[in-house]
């Protein structure tokens, strides 16, 4: 009797065995799929990963139901990783099967081909004497007579015709086709034929002689790549990286390897899509979420056939693609935490994953950015990764001015209005007049982050969370930005019963509504969570301010990484001061990241641009260290205190987290953990603790942080893990308990 261990998208550790009926020995294999009973009643999609002759003992061991592949769907490279990263951020293998996967392959009627309607020439009218019969036929039905003169027409030329296509050439319409059908004369078929964009010819010669500068770089990563896998590349913002990028694609498609492109944001493809896709042409292919789900079906089975996309596009979950031929990863704003997974399970940072995927397939990582992460910087320093640098921006311009304003002096002197510094308004307005164009950052969305009672100071809560509500007054609501709850905005307080309802604080909708009143001649845009929910969001607000139909953009995160806008001279950093108080301590790497990126978006073509950063704490040494652009120093004090208190990169750090629905029990449960961990670990535990958001969807929360020296075997960590959450987890109280764990946390 064979046996097969699969995967199940289930959150349960380990595999599970099935027995294989003789039927269905010659086509089950490695990683394909297979349609197997779990439970009573249920039934899974679960990937096969091992075939073996030991049957199980305990227990009878139910069949397989159906193998669903003919060829497998995923490759042994593909499989292997899924497990370092089930072992590596201690995840059930099933979530990491679930985070993969495209949803259309993981469901038993999920993906269905996309098909057309085709239009051909019934048998008995194949002859050219039964055409002239039936064209005589029609002779009193002008339309009909019309439509199938037109088909022929087609039909002469040896190739199939859709039935859209003809009623097109025709001028007919859906009535007049289906006639001809009915008569006889013609039949339909469906044909099917994919979703993706094929994008044209590649025109390599696109590709830009470099600069100098951009020689320099790239010689120095052709060396580096020699003696390292892993090479950074730190380049100040407009040094033109992206066409390093594109010279060593180009190379790599030389040699018959692939690539993998990783960006952090969507909105950010739009931009890179357009430039790659002039030289690379249907050899590029684009992965992310907002593609429909077929769609990243259709690329999977693509990136398998024979005629794979040679270079991929794409954001975090591309890691996961299937390579044949893997050469080279670009990880470009390295820096971004957007590349880390938070929620759900596995919690994987795309950039350890690729550097990882690389090595499982020989292949070299390219990390790029102008603000490399602490991590990166201190492991290309100390020679674990190679190192290039590119500090000149391209055609010599200059790095933006930077102006720094003390609002609090002027909220003092009540010279603000509203968030707005007189001299960031006054830089506006000249920009405008010249036929210039603004960026306004505040990386805060909706109108306001709370509202508040002037007379008693009631604040709305979430009923599921402890966290105010944000008021978005263009939905009319109060929304919760942890669970989604919305909530009908209060007329008067129901704790005095005071009508003195008013929004504290600036989103980025408060300030674009702001500054439609104080520019009413400009075109104003807003871009975050909220105005990027569709499809082509992030594409019609990008075309937009790049060709100059918006003057003024308004944005969250989103519009600090890496966007190349011609015509930018002016950027107003709005409020540092929230950036620099977050209570981590990555606040201020994060803070300096974000600030210099952004400040990045100013003069980006033949004139220099101009930053206004406005911040109550002008003296402090990270404001300076910004507008110096002084990197290298910020970056030394911050290693000195990270190697003072015990954190990355010095030490790796695990977040225990436990949840129930009872505060009290999950208070109970930390303890008792913490306790057992104390056993093991000793003083590298710390907690259990409330986090900042202690309630999340009526579930209370307790953290605890361990603190591991570099060079700790983490396989043991692992396991003691493991063993304490199994110890707690059998005590009947904690059966609803949720224990889970954030490694390398960002």
């Amino acid at each position: 009797m064979r046996f097969v261990d699969v995967i199940l998208p289930v959150p349960l550790e380990g595999m599970f065995t099935y027995a294989v009926p003789a039927t269905m020995q010659d086509k089950a294999q490695v990683g394909v799929r297979v349609l197997v009973p779990f439970g009573r009643s249920k039934t899974y999609l679960a990937v096969i990963t091992r075939l073996h002759d030991e049957e199980p003992v305990g227990y009878d061991v139910k069949p397989i139901v159906e193998v669903m592949d003919d060829t497998p769907v995923l490759l042994p490279q593909q499989l292997k990783l899924w497990k370092w990263m089930a072992d590596y951020y201690m995840s059930p293998l099933g979530e990491v099967y679930k985070a993969a996967l495209p949803l259309g392959m993981k469901a038993e009627d999920g993906y269905k081909p996309r098909t057309e309607l085709y239009v051909g020439l019934a048998q008995q009218f194949c002859g050219e004497q039964a055409q002239h019969v039936a064209l005589e036929m029609l002779r009193k039905a002008p339309k009909q007579h019309e439509t199938l003169t037109a088909f022929l027409s087609l039909w002469k030329e040896g190739r199939e015709i859709t039935r859209e296509e003809l009623i097109n050439v025709s001028h007919s319409n859906l009535l007049t086709v289906n006639t001809l059908v009915k008569r006889g004369v013609l039949v339909t078929y469906e044909r099917e034929v994919g979703r993706l964009n094929h994008g044209g010819e590649p025109h390599p010669e696109l590709i830009k002689p470099l600069s100098p500068a951009q020689q320099d770089a790239y010689n120095a990563l052709q060396f580096q790549f020699l003696k390292k896998n892993v090479v950074l590349l730190h380049g100040v913002t407009a040094s033109g990286k992206t066409e390093l990028y594109i010279h060593l694609i180009q190379q790599a498609l030389e040699r018959k390897q692939q690539v993998l492109y990783l960006l952090p944001e969507i909105a950010l493809t739009v931009q890179m899509m357009e430039r790659l896709r002039r030289v690379f042409g249907n050899r590029l292919g684009i992965y992310h979420s907002k593609y429909s789900d077929a769609e990243r079906v259709e690329i999977w089975q693509k990136q398998l056939s024979q005629n794979p996309y040679d270079v991929i596009l794409g954001v975090r979950s591309s890691v996961f693609l299937p390579f044949q031929r893997l050469g080279l990863v670009i990880v470009d704003e390295e820096h971004e935490t957007s590349y880390k997974q938070q929620d759900p399970m596995p919690r994987y940072h795309a950039r350890s994953v690729a550097i990882m995927l690389a090595q499982m397939s020989g292949a070299k990582v390219l990390l790029g950015t102008a603000t490399p992460c602490l991590e990166s910087y201190y492991n290309a320093r100390s020679g674990k990764y190679g190192l290039a640098t590119l500090t000149e921006r391209y055609k010599g311009i200059e790095l933006p001015e930077i102006k720094v304003v003390d609002i609090k002096d002027l909220q003092h002197r009540k010279l603000m209005r509203g968030p707005f510094s007189p001299l960031l308004l006054s830089h506006i307005r000249e920009a405008l007049e010249r036929g210039e164009q603004a960026i306004l950052f505040q990386n805060r969305r909706g109108f306001a982050p709370m509202m508040e009672c002037r007379q008693c100071g009631w604040v709305p809560r979430c009923q599921h969370c402890d966290v105010s509500l944000t008021l978005h007054r263009s939905m009319n609501q109060l929304t919760c930005h942890y669970c989604g709850f919305t909530y009908s905005i209060p007329t008067e307080c129901p704790n005095c019963g005071s009508k003195s309802l008013q929004s504290q604080g600036y989103g980025t909708e408060k300030i674009e509504d702001t500054i439609r009143e104080l520019f009413p001649e400009a075109h104003v845009a807003r871009m975050d969570l909220d105005t990027t929910r569709t499809r082509n969001a992030h594409e019609r607000i990008i075309n937009d301010f790049a060709s100059g139909r918006t003057n003024i953009l308004i944005g969250t995160q989103m519009i600090s990484k890496g966007l190349d806008f011609d015509k930018v001279s002016v950027v107003g950093i709005l409020d540092a001061d929230k950036m620099l108080s977050y209570p981590d301590f990555r606040a201020y790497e994060h803070a300096f990241m974000m600030m210099a990126q952004v400040s990045g978006r100013a003069g980006r073509k033949d004139k220099r641009g101009l930053v206004v950063l406005q911040t109550r704490q002008p003296s402090l040494p990270v404001i300076r260290q910004v507008v110096d652009n002084d990197y290298e120093t910020f970056c030394q004090q911050l290693l000195s205190e990270r190697r003072d208190f015990h954190y990355p990169p010095f030490y790796r750090l695990i977040d225990v987290y436990l949840k129930h629905k009872d505060d009290n029990i999950v208070n109970t449960a930390a303890i008792e953990m913490g306790s057992r961990l104390r056993q093991w670990f000793g003083e590298r535990v710390l907690g259990p603790d409330r986090p900042a958001v202690a309630r999340v969807k009526q579930q209370h929360i307790r953290k605890m942080v361990l603190k591991l020296e570099n060079g700790i075997d983490m396989k043991k960590v692992r396991k003691y893990l493991l063993l304490a959450q199994s110890q707690l987890l059998a005590d009947k109280r904690y059966a609803s308990l949720q224990v889970y764990y954030d490694v390398d946390p960002v």
